[in-house]
Formats: C-alpha cells, structure tokens, sequence
C-alpha cells in the first residue's frame, strides 16, 4: 500500500510531493520501529527515493501529464511503474547479493519471480487512487483509505492462517520443533549450499537414554510430557544461534548448527546436554543416571559425505557408539574406535554374502577378495582412521554385490558385450546401493558400492561425478579395483602385467584416478614387486597371457 500511495502522489502532484509524503513516512516508522538498526532504515529510504524518482523520470519521458488521467497517456503509467520495479528489484537484489554473498542472477530472477504480481496490483491500485482523487477530492482519499485497512486485515488473516497451516505442516505437534520432513528438506538446502558456496555445518542425531523405561514404568502420556519437555529445551538453545532443531522421529532429535565445526558442534550439544541432566523432571530419578539423559552423535558435513543419508547415517552411527561407552555421552563420528573382534564379525557376515558369487561367478568372488587385501594395505600406507579403515576394508569387500542381479550368462560371457548387456552391467552399482539400502545394516557403505566406477574426470558412471564429489574412499576404491581388473584374467579383455597396469594408471592420472590417492598406490605395488610379493592369481594369469599370445 505504501507504494500505491508514492505513485499516486507522483501522478497527482509531482515527485517533490511524493518524495515528501516518503519522508514522512520514513520519520514515523522509525519512530515505531526503534529496534531496527538505523541503516536498515537509511537503506529503505534511499532505495524507496530511487524507486520514486526513477519512476517521474520514465513518467516524464513518456510525456506523461500530472495531476490528470488519460486514458491515451496509459504507456506513461505503465512504463513508470516498469522503472519503479526495476530499481527495486535491482537495489533489494544488490542488497541481498552484499549481506549473503549470493549469486547476483538467481537473486535478481527470484524477486523477479515473486514480486511480479505484486507489481501488477500496484500500478491498478495507484491508477484507482488517482482517479478517485481527481474526480471526488479528499472523499476519494478515504474511500481508499477504508478499502486499504479491510484489505489490509484480510491479507493479514489469510498471512496468519498460511502460516498457521505451514505451521502445522512443519512441526511436530509433541515437541513444537520440526518433523522429520522438513528437516531432510532443509539437509538438502545445507548441502547443496555446501557443495556451490562452501558453507560449512555439522550435524547430529540425538537420543534419549532409557525412554522406554519410563515410558513403559508411567505411560505414554508421561513420556509424550518428557519428548516436549526436551524439545523446549533443544529449541530454546537452538533458536538464539539460528541453529534447525527437528524431532527426527520416536524419541530421537536432530540438531543442524550451520557455521559450526564438528569440535566447537560437539562443545554446544555438550551444553545442551548438560542443562537436560540438570533440568528436573517427575519420575527421572529412577533412570540409570538419575535425570534425564541422551546420547549424541555428531559429523561434521565435508567434500567426503555424498548424500543426505550418509549424513544421517554416520551420524546415528556416532550417536550408538556414545551408547555403547555408556549412554550421557557426545561422540564425533571418526573419533569413535571398533572392538576389533566386531570389525572381524563384520567381515566375516559380508563374506557370507559374496561367498554366493561363488555358483554364480567365481572370478567376482576372487576379484572381490583381492581388492579386500589391496584395502586392508592401503588403509594402513594412507593411515585412515579406524572409522575410514573399517569403511574402506568392508566397501572393498561387498563392492560388486550388485552383480548378483546381472544374470549369470552376462557375468561370464567371453565374447565382447553388446550395449544392452554393458549397460546391465553398468547397473550393478545401482543394485548394490539398493541392496545394502534395504538391508540397512551397511548403509554407510554406499557411497563405495555405488561410486567406485566414477572417474576424476566425471567421464564414470552412474551419474558422472568429477574431482572430489566422489568421496575420498570411493576414489581409493576405484584404484583399487581398476588395478585388480587389470592385472587378472577377465573374460571381456586382455590381461595386463603389474608394470603395464601401473604404466596405465600413470597414463591415466588425473583422468581417471585421483591424482594424490594414485601415488601411494603405485609406489605400495612398486614395492610388491621389488619383494616379489605378487598374487598367485595374478602370476597364473599373466602366464596364461603368454602363452595366449605365443
């Protein structure tokens, strides 16, 4: 409505007396609004004067005629309400572009996108305002004044009501934070913002320790009182930061702290924690620790983390450790250690699975055994964390498993694959993804089953990832199985020795392998050879390669 005015005053009187009414405008809103900074209120009024004179210039120009209406002089109207909305949309878009350091075009096209309509309604409220002005006086002013107001205070009941249902969309009902929904939503925002700008944020997954106790010891009531008891002290905290706090599901909670690294993350869910401990609740001194208590993990978003489900994954991954150490605890996914006798169950369980490859395929069956050995090495020369080495040993083992969808004539065929059968193929990497997804014990494996066939120059498969999207043990594992393929007998192609296998991987660094990762790599098969440490298999295939060709 303000802009509806200044127009109209610009038609009727002239820019000196729209620039006036802005004025004092200006004056009573800052007198009412005290609390905003004064060069939010100095930038208003300069953008607002530009926007006024930009438009009597484009008035002037097209011979436009104050304080008359013309129907025959309706491009003069026009074309002043096109300046007034180009200099808006283009000193609030600078604005916006300054403080966030947004792109300046997607800016430009979003307001430009919003606010068209708006625009549209101005220009037919201002022609109004003129029209009842110049035929019926001031009588005309307060007509429109009273349309203004009842106008006003519907736009504002269906404002209320808009977001009252956006409200109700968005929040869990118990706790008042957000569902699950709109926090995976807002995951993606984060790391697409991430991936384009390198805005940095952790994440974490939080747990109330022993809920089912209580809940089952007072009922169900009690324990939804003890869920929203919890969330108002997780929003409390979270809000004054500009951190997202959402109810993830059950009695867990999710916290995004944006800006945050994973050590100062894990300093705030601290204190979080420690005002739950210490907050009193009916009924919590009969818990193991005698208050109320959860266990958090936390990870810190990096180049290495691929999707919006890892993130999650990992870490609810770091939130069970904080449970096994005791429960009231806030683990750093990566920070965390494996008992090695559940790392060894673990890779005896995947073995059980690939063991089926051998009445379908037993050359996958080896080659997957292998490429187990070449990680169990290689986690050591790069010296991974026990997080990353259990993750790369375990990917190099269940890598292929996806392949037990291709059919088993495709598999072994010795002949070269036509396109429909390369593009099955193609697709076990999808299949494996699937397969581990439904399982969802090996979740965090992934990113290794379903990217180890990208290359660093975005020419691999499935969806043509370049450089350091592919997360660093998916680019180790590529190596690694690239090697393999290389220097063992296949049925589709030439087997190489180790020496033309690594002349290959040099031709090809930073194409397809990873130029830092490819390094440490060929200097360990290096070394192999020098201690003349080579496979049997490898040994066997590159004879039978001789005699082939002899």
């Amino acid at each position: 409505m303000d802009s509806t005015i200044f127009l109209s005053s610009l038609f009727i009187y002239g820019v000196k007396f729209s620039l006036m009414v802005l004025l004092v405008s200006a004056i009573i809103i800052v007198i009412n609004r005290k609390t905003v900074a004064w060069w939010k209120h100095y930038y208003n009024f300069i953008t607002y004067s530009a926007m006024i004179i930009g438009a009597h210039l484009a008035f002037q120009w097209m011979g436009g005629t104050t304080g008359s209406f013309i129907v025959g002089e309706m491009y003069a109207f026009v074309l002043a309400l096109v300046a007034y909305f180009c200099v808006n949309i283009l000193l609030v878009a600078s604005y916006f572009f300054l403080l966030y350091r947004n792109q300046l075009i997607p800016v430009l096209a979003l307001f430009v996108r919003e606010s068209l309509f708006a625009y549209i309604g101005i220009l037919l409220f201002s022609l109004v305002l003129v029209i009842m002005v110049l035929k019926t006086g001031f009588f005309g002013i307060l007509l429109f004044l009273i349309i203004a107001v009842l106008l006003s205070h519907v736009f504002k009941q269906l404002f209320l009501m808009y977001h009252e249902i956006n409200d109700k969309a968005n929040k869990d009902q118990r706790t008042g934070l957000f569902n699950h929904s709109y926090l995976e939503e807002k995951l993606d925002e984060y790391i697409k913002s991430y991936r384009e700008e390198g805005k940095p944020f952790s994440f974490a997954m939080i747990d109330l320790d022993d809920f089912k106790k209580y809940n089952d010891m007072y009922g169900h009531p009690q324990g939804d009182k003890l869920l929203g008891f919890v969330g108002s002290i997780i929003k409390e905290e979270c809000e004054p930061h500009g951190y997202l706090s959402a109810r993830y599901g059950g009695e867990e909670f999710a916290i995004i702290m944006p800006e945050l690294d994973k050590n100062k993350a894990r300093a705030f869910v601290n204190h979080v924690r420690k005002r739950v401990n210490n907050a009193p609740f009916d009924g919590v001194d009969v818990l193991p620790h005698g208050c109320v208590s959860f266990s958090a993990g936390i990870i810190e978003m990096s180049a290495d983390t691929y999707e919006k489900s890892q993130l999650v994954g990992l870490s609810d991954r770091a939130m069970y450790i904080s449970k096994s150490k005791g429960k009231n605890v806030v683990t750093v996914y990566g920070e965390q250690t494996y008992l090695p006798q559940q790392f060894e169950h673990e890779i005896n369980e995947l073995e059980q699975q690939i063991r089926i490859f051998l009445s379908k395929d037993v050359y996958t069956f080896k080659h997957s055994k292998r490429v187990f050995s070449y990680a169990v090495d290689m986690a050591g020369i790069l010296e991974l964390g026990e997080e990353e080495r259990r993750t790369l040993i375990l990917g190099a083992l269940i890598h292929d498993i996806g392949k037990l969808e291709v059919p088993r004539e495709v598999l072994t065929k010795r002949s070269k694959l036509d396109k429909d059968e390369w593009d099955l193929i193609k697709k076990h990497v999808t299949f494996g993804k699937e397969f581990l997804l439904a399982t969802g014990k090996y979740a965090d494996l992934v990113p290794l089953v379903e990217l180890h066939h990208e290359r660093y120059d975005g020419g691999g498969y499935p969806h043509g990832l370049k450089g350091t999207e592919t997360p660093k043990l998916a680019r180790m594992l590529c190596i690694i199985d690239s090697f393999d393929a290389m220097t063992t007998e296949r049925p589709y192609q030439r087997t190489k020795s180790f020496a033309e296998a690594l002349d290959e991987m040099h031709r090809c660094t930073g194409t397809q392998f990873d130029p830092e990762l490819v390094v440490p790599f060929i200097r360990y098969i290096e070394r192999r050879i020098e201690l003349g440490d080579i496979p049997d298999e490898a040994l066997e295939a590159m004879e039978q390669q001789r005699k082939l060709e002899a």
